[in-house]
């Protein structure tokens, strides 16, 4: 019997009862080799650690259950993700184009490292499909989006933005970070890549860092495969471990995320310190229709400008009690940050520098009224 619901997919795809001892839990398999039937005799397909781990299975098993994907691949970081996509599907003379506002991590890896091998690439303004059509070129192999964006929350149509690249002979890539697979599928949009930095949602406790990709096509998926192995950066057996132990729950904490978060819009809503707020919740967001279009909610990350600049905005990411400040995102505490110093200080002097009163806060699943409190009593200095 198939069982179609999430829920029950992250909670069983690729995990079945452990068939030596009916663990429920899939074990850490914490080795780097295995017993061979004899030369060349795998046993269950198992070698080296590198090349394959049950317990790194078992989560890209349920990770490419999660996004209706052919097959799952497992990093050692968000990062290692990216790198490794890029060095797959690339070479010099290629183009990529990014989103006008894209993570500094992917920013900085395109413009200081591929550019390097002779790969050009442009920003651009992606919830305007138009321009993307327009930045599109012969040599263009990728097309990278972020739906919602990080910082600026920004929202991209994938179906529209996969035909587009398609139509050039491009691949769509999806960063499906800040929605996470609960909220938002790209694959079954037209996308042909997702990735995730695990670290965030689908880990959801902050105390682990990881990456993943997941692909609609299993030929491109072995040809990533032959890199992950190749190049190494995988995830290891306790990091797969607390990763799928987070997916287990990905569900209910992401209905958590955005209850909590639609009330702390709200409340900055309101707020006469505050200039603007960047939520794809709000009526008056360009990008909501299509969010609600292709989101089951709208999650838990939430960027604002306050009125006094970057000094208040500064000040403000120091008075809270329960928001602790600190990058990254996605787990269950509330964290808050002052992306122009922090995550995106990568992009200062160019085109993706955010602007310098912005903050931008991961919305956890404590009390909805504790986080509306620390917010108000530290904007109110």
């Amino acid at each position: 019997m198939k069982f179609d619901g999430f829920e029950t997919r992250a909670i069983h795809a690729g995990q079945e009862p452990d068939a030596g001892t009916g663990a429920v839990v899939v074990p850490i398999y914490q080795t780097s080799t295995y017993a061979q039937d004899g030369v060349g005799g795998l046993r269950q397909g198992y070698e080296y650690s590198r090349t394959a781990n049950p317990t790194r299975t078992a989560l890209e098993e349920c990770l490419a259950a999660l996004e209706s994907g052919a097959r799952g691949l497992a990093f050692a970081s968000g990062m290692a993700a990216e790198d490794t996509l890029l060095r797959t599907v690339l070479s010099p003379g290629d183009h990529i184009i990014i989103p006008g506002d894209a993570y500094g991590g992917t920013f900085r890896l395109i413009s200081k490292v591929v550019e390097r091998w002779g790969v050009s690439w442009d920003a651009v303004d992606q919830t305007d499909v138009e321009a993307v059509r327009a930045a599109m070129r012969p040599e263009t192999k990728v097309v990278w989006t972020e739906t919602p964006t990080n910082p600026l929350l920004g929202i991209t149509d994938i179906e529209t933005v996969a035909r587009i690249a398609h139509d050039g002979g491009a691949l769509h890539v999806v960063d499906n970070t800040f929605a996470s697979p609960y909220l938002q599928q790209p694959l079954t949009l037209g996308a042909d890549v997702v990735v995730h930095s695990t670290t965030k949602y689908v880990g959801g406790h902050s105390d682990v860092v990881g990456g993943a990709l997941i692909v609609a096509d299993a030929e491109l998926g072995e040809r990533l495969a032959f890199h992950q192995n190749t190049m190494g950066a995988v995830a290891g057996p306790f990091d797969a471990w607390l990763t799928l132990r987070g997916v287990k729950t990905l569900g209910v904490r992401m209905d958590r995320h955005s209850e909590n978060a639609e009330r702390v819009v709200a409340a900055l809503e309101g707020h006469p310190a505050v200039r603007r707020v960047y939520y794809p919740g709000l009526d008056s967001h360009p990008g909501h229709k299509i969010a609600e279009r292709q989101m089951r909610a709208f999650g838990g990350m939430v960027s604002f400008e306050l009125r006094d600049g970057e000094k208040a905005a500064l000040e403000l990411c120091e008075r809270t009690k329960v928001f602790t400040l600190g990058e990254s995102l996605g787990g269950v505490e509330s964290l808050i940050e002052h992306p122009g110093r922090m995550t995106h200080a990568s992009t200062a002097g160019s085109a993706l520098e955010v602007p310098a009163d912005l903050v931008r806060i991961s919305v956890g699943i404590e009390s909805g009224d504790d986080l509306v409190a620390d917010l108000e009593q530290a904007l109110e200095g």
